[in-house]
């Protein structure tokens, strides 16, 4: 049996934990591994290998442990020493075998030109983490900007955040993850009043189940507004008449009484779908999740948040700021942008018929509307939809055209082509770092920040009444009981906080 040997403890000194020479590497050699592959820290993992061996007879220490990694070939990152040369060949492969890994930065690009179509102005720079992989926007941004101000012609309008500088971005993403996917993918089905949610007398269930129901009908059987408004209103009809007026107004959880009131056709959930109903474009562009999505950022951008004694900037509701910042005694720095350039500007870096672009790649989602046609092209329900998945996995493993649409998916990319380099001639934007630390990161005045025409402004503002006083709220902000996403954690000094 091959052992692990471990330095006894001083008889003589007290210790928390008791440890004898030997254990079994046979023993804990595959939950080594196991935790290494789930990129768990060496403390952790010493940690966790507490419970695979008797403790009372066998420690193992964080130095022997290192040891033992080493012999079995498991070394962090940075051990490995690689360079250029050393991954070269496997970068090959990986292009080869991924040729369309870097695209996704023009589907990002995408978002971007949307977001800014829809307001109409643009920020001064953007900003991402140093790769090639974010060219694309930087390239797009410094484009549109110049074309608004040609003395900024030679400078990259694009801020490369080292370190940990851009985490700011990093953590909206996290704290979506952590706080609307959660309640997002907990299917209100799932709760066993669902299917008594379009009884006469409504429970918990029955705004959400209404609301999914206007959903189907609105966008994926492409019904009209004046339809999905129709189902809304029979629905209310019969809910008014169920019980006096208990069914009646705004839907809400009596907390005195311990039980659900108002009209479940008239909660936000139900508002909500009716407007995306309204302003989709067709039956593929609209989607339930991009409602959530939607009502989600609406939520966080009409949040007050917690204000940063380490950071310069304004305090109040975000929305509010965006729209009136001398009213938060802030500067306005939003730059108009005409809707031709956007259009040039996606002219020239997006490719509307890339793969990219498409949710299932052509050749496959073609063979499997043919496969869907060969069955009858049956209504897909709730009820049918296992059944109909279940017939064209039949239908598509016995297929003789498998095997050249699997080949197709890669053909027509070309692995050997070149990601998209910064426009040429470009500087970066200047940086000045003040000796107590303190830095400005923004594009005013090409980097330099704020002159004295500025700070003049800015003193005016400071001699008004206090700023935004008439746009902050009086009261704490509650979210309305009848969202779907009410289940936000506010717990934000729980959220991982750096120095950016």
């Amino acid at each position: 049996m091959t052992v692990i040997q471990t330095t006894m403890p001083n008889q003589n000194k007290q210790t928390h934990t008791h440890l004898s020479m030997y254990s079994p590497l046979e023993e804990i050699a595959p939950h080594i591994l196991r935790y290494w592959k789930a990129r768990q820290t060496d403390r952790k993992i010493v940690e966790n290998l507490q419970n695979h061996f008797d403790t009372s007879r066998y420690g193992l220490g964080y130095t022997k442990f290192r040891q033992i990694c080493n012999d079995m070939g498991l070394l962090r990152t940075r051990q490995q020493s690689h360079t250029i040369e050393s991954i070269h060949e496997a970068m090959i492969e990986l292009r080869k075998a991924y040729p369309n890994a870097g695209a996704r930065e023009m589907l990002i690009l995408t978002y971007y030109l949307e977001t800014i179509q829809k307001l109409g102005h643009i920020p001064l720079v953007t900003q991402s983490d140093p790769g090639t992989e974010n060219y694309r926007i930087a390239n797009a941004h410094t484009m549109l900007r110049q074309m608004n101000d040609p003395a900024l012609q030679g400078t990259l309008q694009h801020r490369w955040m080292q370190t940990k500088k851009n985490v700011k971005p990093e953590i909206t993403w996290s704290q979506l993850r952590r706080r609307f996917t959660p309640g997002f993918e907990t299917h209100v089905y799932e709760d066993p009043a669902f299917k008594d949610a379009f009884k006469s007398v409504p429970n918990r269930c029955s705004d959400k189940a209404l609301a999914l129901y206007m959903s189907l009908k609105g966008f994926h059987k492409n019904l009209s507004k004046t339809t999905v408004e129709s189902i809304r209103s029979a629905f209310k009809k019969m809910w008014e008449l169920s019980d006096g007026d208990t069914y009646r107004g705004k839907w809400h959880f009596n907390e005195v009484k311990q039980r659900w009131e108002g009209n479940p056709a008239n909660s936000a959930d139900i508002y909500d779908v009716l407007s995306s109903v309204k302003h989709k474009a067709s039956a593929e562009g609209g989607d339930r999740t991009q409602c959530e999505l939607d009502r989600y950022q609406d939520c966080i951008n009409n949040t007050l948040k917690r204000p940063d004694r380490n950071k310069v900037l304004p305090h109040g509701v975000p929305n509010l700021i965006y729209e009136s910042p001398e009213a938060f005694r802030a500067l306005d720095f939003k730059v108009t942008v005409k809707q031709d350039d956007i259009d040039y500007v996606r002219h020239l870096y997006v490719d509307p018929d890339h793969p990219v672009f498409d949710l299932v790649p052509r050749p496959l989602n073609n063979f499997i509307q043919g496969c869907y046609k060969d069955l009858g092209r049956p209504p897909i329900t709730r009820q049918s939809v296992w059944m109909i998945y279940l017939d064209l996995y039949d239908s598509m493993q016995h297929s003789v055209q498998v095997p050249a649409i699997v080949r197709s998916l890669t053909d027509g990319t070309d692995p050997d082509k070149e990601p998209l380099p910064l426009l040429e001639n470009q500087n970066d934007l200047f940086f000045h770092e003040d000796t107590d630390g303190t830095y400005y990161m923004g594009g005013i005045h090409g980097g330099q920040g704020l002159d004295a025409s500025d700070h003049h402004r800015l003193d005016e503002l400071a001699e008004l009444d206090e700023p935004g006083a008439h746009l902050l709220p009086t009261a704490p902000i509650i979210e309305e009981e009848a969202l779907v996403i009410a289940e936000f954690s506010d717990e934000e000094d729980n959220d991982e906080t750096f120095d950016w």
